[in-house]
């Protein structure tokens, strides 16, 4: 009997620290109901563009057709998984993917961080707004018109080729985007000149949060610019580099498409097909849905590992994460 009360007691402990700690949530959604409100769009976004198309991963294990329902589709299990690994296309394709995230990545953040740390040392307010200004420009041409651009200045009588030739550098002109070797290189140098300016906000923010004390008491006690840079500038960004770090190696078998797309062609897609464009003219464009879907699922998978242990590696190295 005396066993039973304490139970009773216990679990009338228990529901009143539950109601007590509810009573706050429930107070504070109350006060932030415009916020929670807003909110509701977003949320209705998600569920809807995100999680309801995870219903036709179930493709990836069909050998799928269009015009059966979907009790009626015929199931084949990893069939379509072990048929990429098994491609040589595919892993060829997997290669491209990953050299291209990787050469990205690197020049990506060392360009951008550069950048960023440049115009911060400029003195003069309105040669930095006109250095931001044409920097951020090529962010918001479609790799459409970019890619025309590119083409254009590496064609056989473009600027690069003019440029080499004063320069006695090459004996005959090159078709650049004809050379698998070169495209590698020629999609970073793309990706750079069109997103460098745009990636550096981030870190203008960043540098713009640290204390200007720091620098006033370094140049008192007599470290040079590059000193300054070095001591304050880059451990002040230290950790919005890490966060962007490890968000983009998460996206590091996301190689991207449409600059692969519009650049490649049948001389160099040794070298410029990934994942996105395999999946388009191997699975889409010969209604091979069921491929398309599996490799869809394969980057999503590798992505997220990747996110997971980019994440708990830099917690292990006391650098923060995401959470």
């Amino acid at each position: 009997m005396q066993a039973h009360s304490k139970l009773n007691s216990a679990s009338s402990e228990a529901l009143h620290q539950e109601e007590k700690g509810l009573k706050p949530f429930l107070k504070k959604c109350k006060s932030q109901r415009a916020l929670l409100l807003m909110t509701i769009p977003f949320v209705i976004w998600v569920l809807v563009f995100r999680y309801l198309p995870v219903w036709g991963w179930t493709m990836a294990f069909q050998d799928f057709k269009p015009a059966r329902a979907f009790a009626e589709q015929e199931w084949v299990g990893l069939k379509h998984f072990i048929f990429l690994f098994q491609d040589e296309r595919f892993l060829l394709v997997l290669r491209n993917t990953l050299a291209q995230s990787v050469i990205n990545l690197i020049l990506g953040f060392v360009t951008a961080i550069g950048l960023a740390v440049l115009i911060n040392e400029l003195a003069n307010m309105k040669f930095k707004r006109v250095i931001q200004t044409i920097s951020y420009l090529p962010h918001f041409l479609s790799w459409v018109v970019a890619a025309a651009l590119v083409s254009s200045v590496l064609s056989m009588d473009g600027i690069i080729n003019e440029i080499l030739l004063a320069l006695n550098l090459i004996d005959s002109k090159i078709l650049f985007l004809g050379v698998g070797e070169y495209f590698w290189g020629i999609l970073a140098a793309s990706d750079v000149w069109k997103n460098v300016g745009w990636n550096t906000i981030i870190y203008l923010a960043a540098i713009a949060m640290i204390d200007q004390e720091q620098y006033e008491a370094a140049k008192i006690d007599g470290a040079s610019r590059l000193q300054r840079i070095r001591y304050i500038t880059i451990p002040g960004m230290k950790q919005v580099i890490v966060i962007l770090l490890i968000m983009n190696i998460g996206y590091i078998i996301e190689a991207g498409f449409e600059a692969q797309y519009l650049l490649g062609n049948g001389q160099n897609m040794e070298y410029s097909e990934n994942i996105d464009v395999f999946v388009i003219n191997y699975g889409i464009s010969m209604f091979n849905f069921s491929l398309a879907t599996a490799a869809g699922i394969f980057k999503t998978v590798i992505s997220l590992i990747f996110l997971i242990a980019a994440n708990s590696f830099a917690k292990k190295m006391g650098q923060g994460g995401l959470y």
